[in-house]
């Protein structure tokens, strides 16, 4: 469901450059054949599949907190179950905007909050930290990024019976209308904006000033004058 969800953000990445940090191979493969080139990079504590491209293995182990890419190197970044562990956040956030080109995008999927999935020790999404919406976009403008598409997947509650094909798209169906905050995941797509300084609301807040009036009255300049 999440890779449906993708396929509507990204139709087409021909010719990028795409980063995968975290779970992305199943959902990048798609794009192997029009993609520059996709590289699939995964966390030191989830450990490294190999995963094979048009170019050879594409797929190598990191470090959170320094990726072993340029600045600016990719159009494209997706980052899926890559947050829910991170040891910290925002220097991830920070590493993930550092190698994103200027207006770059980055799709970022994390387990909801809200949603059931997090909420059971039998699913994959109830280890780590979830998130919700304001979280998310607290974390993402920290750092620069600027979120502008919101999606969620997976609303059909974590049970066997609901797999079938037929009942999983039916709650899927009935969640995007009725239930939209209680998806399993919550999809939201950004861009990496330079002319605005990360946390600059906040900063402009606290440097407004505020006009401040004395306590002692201010002398008569007419009757002074005549003295």
């Amino acid at each position: 469901m999440a890779s449906r969800r993708l396929r509507t953000l990204w139709p087409d990445l021909a010719g990028r450059n795409v980063l995968g940090f975290g779970f992305c191979g199943p959902y990048l493969e798609p794009y192997q054949a029009g993609a520059n080139r996709i590289i699939l990079a995964m966390p030191g504590a989830q450990g490294a599949l190999a995963h094979r491209g048009k170019r050879g293995i594409i797929s190598c182990l990191v470090e959170e907190d320094c990726l072993p890419f340029a600045d600016s190197t990719f159009d494209t970044i997706l980052c899926v179950h890559g947050v829910e562990e991170a040891p910290n956040l925002q220097t991830l956030m920070k590493e993930l905007w550092r190698v994103c080109r200027p207006e770059g995008h980055v799709v970022i999927i994390a387990a909801n909050r809200g949603g059931l999935w997090a909420r059971s020790d039998r699913s994959p999404f109830g280890a780590g930290r979830p998130f919700t919406r304001s979280q998310m976009r607290a974390a993402m403008r920290a750092v620069g990024f600027h979120p502008t598409i919101w999606s969620g997947a997976l609303y059909a509650p974590p049970l066997k019976m609901f797999s079938k094909g037929g009942l999983l798209r039916g709650s899927e169906r009935f969640g995007e209308t009725v239930t939209p905050g209680l998806s399993g995941l919550i999809l939201v797509e950004a861009i990496k904006r330079l002319y605005v300084e990360p946390d600059m609301s906040e900063k402009a807040k606290s440097v407004v000033a505020r006009p401040r009036f004395g306590t002692s009255p201010i002398a008569n300049r007419s009757s002074a004058s005549h003295r």
